[in-house]
């Protein structure tokens, strides 16, 4: 029986990629580049460090770039833009729903604390979680599944009796490699990219008709162990 929810916070809870991807886009506009969001999402899963947005904006000029200066500027407009993101579509209804029902609320993210736990005081939804398992409660974060069997012990419960919900493929991997049910919702960046591994995806958690999906994951589970 389902007993939790599990949220992911960036790009489930609050849309940070898109303001991060548009201060980087206006970075390479000011250079005479232009930065679709499909390139954006194709760079990101083919470079394996911070600094590779500087070393292909590079590639392009030619010439070293003053690294600290466009960072700090970066920095400045992407916290500028975020300010004006909104909790995303069905989070709250999502919530509202499974406090109904007597669900624990919960997320697991690969974030710092003080980064999720700003932003959902900021929206006042900070007391409605019973845990939240952040970078610094585990030795790694996604996509293994530390911060998912973090959120599992706080809350004394199995992986059967949690659902999560995650927006990129390795937070899905960390669920399932954690033995969770997991519903994808890809953000504007990772939609351009198949997540396979997910028990169901939906475009916005708008669509998610709660005491549906609880029906249907236990009734999946009661299969399982027969």
């Amino acid at each position: 029986m389902i007993r939790a929810l599990v949220f992911d916070f960036d790009g489930v809870v609050l849309d940070t990629e898109t303001p991060f991807f548009r201060s980087w886009q206006e970075i390479y506009r000011e250079h005479g580049f232009d930065l679709s969001m499909e390139e954006w999402a194709s760079m990101l899963g083919s470079l394996s460090d911070p600094e590779g947005p500087y070393e292909q904006l590079e590639d392009h000029l030619g010439i070293p770039l003053d690294r600290e200066a466009i960072r700090t500027r970066r920095s400045k407009r992407e916290m500028e833009l975020l300010e004006s993101e909104n909790i995303l579509p069905g989070v709250e209804a999502v919530m509202h729903e499974g406090r109904r029902l007597g669900l624990a609320l919960s997320v697991a993210s690969s974030s710092d604390r003080h980064w999720v736990t700003s932003h959902l005081k900021r929206f006042d939804l900070l007391s409605q979680f019973e845990s939240i398992k952040c970078a610094e409660d585990v030795e790694f974060t996604k996509p293994f599944p530390d911060l998912y069997q973090a959120v599992l012990l706080s809350l004394n419960i199995q992986a059967s009796q949690a659902i999560a919900f995650e927006d990129t493929l390795n937070g899905v991997l960390a669920a399932k490699r954690a033995g969770l049910y997991c519903v994808a919702i890809p953000n504007p960046i990772t939609r351009y990219s198949p997540i396979p591994e997910a028990d169901m995806v939906v475009q916005s958690l708008r669509d998610v008709i709660l005491e549906e999906l609880i029906e249907k994951v236990n009734i999946q589970s009661e299969l399982s162990t027969e």
